[in-house]
């Protein structure tokens, strides 16, 4: 299964977060795998929302198989090891951009959800960070752009810690930059749909802070401020509750970097050190794809090597 997988052109992973969970991560679902696959990964991912969210399963994204996210997304999805019970999950949506005159991809972080049975169970380390730190192996440790919109201190607290470069952050040091600014303003003219805002919903590019937010299908994620999840840091929730009006029911939306001062810290501060084998295991593996197998095809350039060189050997007459 590994051999078969270095040659797999999109992540299909899966990694082992303890004796009794297990994570597995699916880059752009919808562009290989089967319909009846993609039918069930969204019924396990409606079957997690049913139950963390009073009001149900919510109405964009990744929730319907007919809005086209499975091929924009990356999804990580918990799972008991033992029934196959899904417990959590997470859905980035890789927004196309336009940045300094070329085409990118940002990764919004996008939506994450934990059955209320599981919660305290040390999801937050995978749930928040891992997914990224994949892509950033699997993109050969270059850096590359993250995006969040949530009113949630815990969250924002999160991005501000566990990125780099992050605008708006309660940190002293943090500045609204052109690429901050640029990147804002291509999330918020394209893909609004991804984090479910309506069209008219204001946007505020001082603050970066988008008003009256929860009008475009994420209408059921809307907290009062005492209902959001504090950050143990009270920086944050002091920074949520100055900057956001949860009444009307505003966001915040924070840009920032993964690269490789973020993955550092991340693999020495969050990653538990039980867990640190499996993703090792999965570092491994796809650093091999991406560095020591190009190395290899350059070695041997007389030989086909599928889609990268597969033209015939040539035979002797």
């Amino acid at each position: 299964m590994w051999l078969k997988a270095l040659f797999q052109t999109h992540l299909d992973l899966s990694v082992k977060l303890s004796a009794t969970y297990r994570a597995h991560v699916y880059e752009r679902p919808g562009c290989w795998m089967p319909p009846d696959a993609c039918a069930a990964l969204a019924d396990a991912l409606r079957d997690v929302a049913e139950r963390s969210l009073p009001a149900g399963a919510l109405d964009y994204g990744v929730f319907r198989i007919d809005s086209g996210a499975f091929e924009r997304s990356v999804i990580m999805l918990i799972c008991e090891s033992a029934s196959g019970r899904p417990v959590a999950f997470n859905a980035l949506a890789l927004l196309d951009v336009d940045q300094r005159g070329r085409r990118d991809i940002v990764t919004h972080l996008g939506l994450v959800l934990i059955d209320p049975e599981a919660r305290g169970r040390g999801f937050s380390w995978a749930l928040y960070g891992m997914t990224t730190l994949l892509l950033f192996a699997r993109n050969q440790l270059r850096p590359f752009w993250i995006s969040s919109v949530t009113q949630v201190p815990a969250v924002v607290g999160l991005v501000c810690e566990g990125f780099s470069d992050v605008f708006p952050s309660p940190a002293g040091n943090a500045a609204r930059r052109f690429d901050h600014l640029s990147l804002a303003r291509e999330i918020m003219r394209r893909h609004r749909a991804a984090f479910g805002v309506s069209d008219d919903a204001p946007f505020d590019e001082e603050r970066f802070v988008i008003k009256d937010a929860y009008r475009g299908g994420s209408d059921h994620l809307k907290k009062r401020f005492d209902e959001a999840p504090p950050h143990r840091d009270p920086a944050y929730n002091a920074f949520c509750a100055d900057q956001l009006d949860y009444a009307r029911g505003d966001d915040l939306l924070q840009i920032g970097q993964m690269n490789l001062a973020a993955a550092r810290r991340y693999l020495l501060e969050d990653v538990p050190r039980h867990s640190l084998p499996g993703l090792a295991g999965a570092l491994l593996f796809l650093l091999v794809q991406r560095a020591v197998l190009p190395a290899l095809y350059w070695l041997s350039p007389g030989r086909a090597w599928g889609r990268l060189r597969p033209w015939r050997e040539r035979r002797d007459v």
